[in-house]
Formats: C-alpha cells, sequence, structure tokens
C-alpha cells in the first residue's frame, strides 16, 4: 500500500520501518527532520509537509498527546484537508475519546475514514514487531488498514464499528499498568526496608503468583532503578491517567485509584521527574520509606 506515516518518535520510527520491512511504500514526516532522515536509506521517502505524506491510501500517525494530533489534523494543511476522498486516517496514538468522537465525524463529513488503532507494547515491542493493537472503525475501512496493522503488531483486536471504543480501551488498559507499577513499587519498598532483596523478591514473585510480562518488564525496572532513558516518559503516563479519569467522569464511572495515580504521578514530576520513565513512579515509596535512591 501507498502509505503516509506522521510522527517519528521511539514508537512511530520502529513501527514506519516495520512497513518498510512488510513491503510498504511508505512516505514519512516528522516536525524534526532529522528523526525522518534517519528512515530515508532504509526505503522511506522523506518529504517536508504532512499535506505530502497525506496522498497515498492512508495516513498513520503516532503523536504524543491530544494537542499534537489535533494540531496535525486541523492545521493548514493538514491530516483533514490533505487526504484524499475515500482514504483513511489510522490515529495509533493514546488519545481522549472526546478527540476520537470528533475525528470520526470530521474524516466522514470531508469523505475519508477514520480509523483508531493504538498499540500496546514500548518501544523495544514496536521494534520486534510485537506490538498488539487495538482497532475500531467501520468495517471496510478496518478492513483496508489491516495489512498495515499485521505490519507493525503481532495481534490486531478488532473490537468495535465506532473507533472511540479502541481509545477507551487502550486508555483502561494503561490504568492497570500504571496500578501494577504503583503497587510493586510499594512492595518492594517493604520487603527492602525488611533487608529482603528486590531482585530475589521480584524473581519469587514472577516465578509464583505473577508470571506476566508486566511484572517482570516493570519489576526489572523498579528494582534497577532504571528510569532512564525513558521508554514512556512520566508526563504521558500522568497524560493517560488524566484522560482515563476524563472517560470515568463522562461515562460516571468512579476511578478512586486511578484519582490516587494522578496524585502519584503529579508527585514524580513536581520533584523534578519529567525525564524519567513512567515506572519511576514505583520509585517512590522507598523514597517515601526513607530508604537510598532516586
Amino acid at each position: 500500500m501507498k502509505v503516509g506515516f506522521i510522527g517519528l518518535g521511539r514508537m512511530g520510527a520502529p513501527m514506519a520501518e516495520n512497513l518498510l520491512k512488510a513491503g510498504h511504500e511508505v512516505t514519512v514526516y516528522n516536525r524534526t527532520p532529522a528523526k525522518a532522515e534517519a528512515l530515508a536509506g532504509k526505503g522511506a521517502r522523506v518529504v517536508a509537509t504532512m499535506a505530502e505524506a497525506c496522498r497515498g491510501e492512508a495516513v498513520l500517525t503516532m503523536l504524543a498527546n491530544d494537542e499534537a494530533l489535533e494540531e496535525t489534523v486541523y492545521g493548514e494543511p493538514g491530516v483533514l484537508a490533505s487526504l484524499a476522498e475515500g482514504a483513511v486516517h489510522v490515529s495509533c496514538s493514546t488519545i481522549g475519546i472526546a478527540l476520537s468522537e470528533r475525528l470520526a465525524a470530521d474524516h466522514a463529513a470531508a469523505g475519508q475514514r477514520f480509523v483508531a488503532a493504538p498499540v500496546f507494547g514500548r518501544p523495544q515491542a514496536a521494534a520486534a514487531r510485537e506490538l498488539f493493537v487495538v482497532a475500531a472503525g467501520a468495517g471496510e475501512a478496518v478492513d483496508a488498514v489491516k495489512p498495515l496493522l499485521d505490519a507493525i503488531g503481532q495481534k490486531t483486536f478488532i473490537v468495535s464499528e465506532t473507533p472511540k471504543a479502541a481509545n477507551l480501551i487502550k486508555l483502561s488498559g494503561n490504568f492497570p499498568i500504571a496500578s501494577v507499577i504503583e503497587s510493586l513499587g510499594e512492595a518492594m519498598a517493604l520487603v527492602a526496608k525488611g533487608g529482603v532483596d528486590r531482585h530475589q523478591y521480584l524473581e519469587i514473585l514472577t516465578s509464583t503468583l505473577f508470571n506476566a510480562p508486566v511484572y517482570k518488564t516493570y519489576g526489572g525496572l523498579i528494582a534497577d532503578e532504571a528510569f532512564e532513558p525513558a521508554g514512556f516518559a512520566a508526563p504521558l503516563g500522568l497524560k493517560d491517567i488524566r484522560l482515563a479519569l476524563a472517560a470515568g467522569d463522562a461515562l460516571r464511572v468512579p476511578l478512586p485509584l486511578a484519582s490516587l495515580l494522578r496524585d502519584r504521578f503529579l508527585t514524580l514530576l513536581a520533584n523534578g521527574g519529567d525525564a524519567l520513565d513512567w515506572s519511576a513512579i514505583g520509585g517512590l515509596a522507598a523514597r517515601d520509606a526513607g530508604e537510598p535512591g532516586r
């Protein structure tokens, strides 16, 4: 397929590269040109404007937040003004429910199609094509871009014909991940202050009751205090928890634990943690307990 890709950060760049490896004709755009140029030697066509990246059958966006996606879609010349009639905008970003609804309506009004396809996985998973994709949109639109989704991930879950359903799943999925990080940090602070080695404790946990990637990955980061470089930056974690809370407000679903997590992220950022991985909230409990560390 002829496809554009906008947003070549730590997630977007390997996703675009996997599209190239799958044989797709990929045009790339990034506000920082150097990130786009890195893909030129791998077969990508680098362009200077977003409009040029929107001249294919589809365009994928992978951007940090609602504001960046709004600017990309609604700016001039942005995705909405540049995408051909019948072409598909595939948003892989983690965004709010309200923006997803707005994008679906505005693309439809322009004769375009919109698919929400947020992904689960960190940059290493993106590079290895091990992401899990959650897709929602009109059936024919999802079918049209399924080869692209298969190229960036190991499995695609098609959940609804309403795009915002995929975004709700993504937000509600990041919420328990953050909950695991916080609970692991508290548990490790407890055993460490009691004289137990954190790595041995983690091995026991992940070899028995909690033998799941989320515990192994984030438990290892917390035990090693390996919060830099950030695979998923702490401000993005705060953003996702806030979006989950906003979804709860809209649906009248109380999320008391999410409120606690919002405050933990605020504590981390108030203490200079902006450049750290979001798993750094798992180090707050040790600090609160008076233990040495970050």
